[in-house]
């Protein structure tokens, strides 16, 4: 089977329209460009620093285990909970 030229031009912009609508916004801190997705790492990163004394103090750090696998979900889930507060378009 033979592609013409224009049908391989289409599918080109076929595939570049989904590639580049994965594009993440960017901010602008102090004239310098970031990226959202580090913005929402930094601040799940903080968040969780700050859950974990509610943790100590209720003394719930007992029963999780293990730890860094659960401290690193928690940032994860905050992070995606940032993502959506601040970025999301809908």
């Amino acid at each position: 089977m033979r592609f013409s030229s224009a049908s391989c031009y289409r599918f080109a912009l076929l595939i570049a329209a989904f590639v580049f609508a994965g594009c993440d916004p960017v901010i602008d801190i102090a004239g310098a460009n970031f990226p959202a997705w580090l913005f929402c790492a930094i601040c799940g990163s903080i968040l969780t620093l700050a859950i974990r004394p509610v943790f100590v103090v209720t003394r719930l750090e007992a029963y999780l285990w293990p730890l860094p696998i659960v401290y690193l979900s928690l940032a994860i889930l905050l992070s995606c909970i940032v993502w959506l507060i601040f970025f999301n378009r809908i």
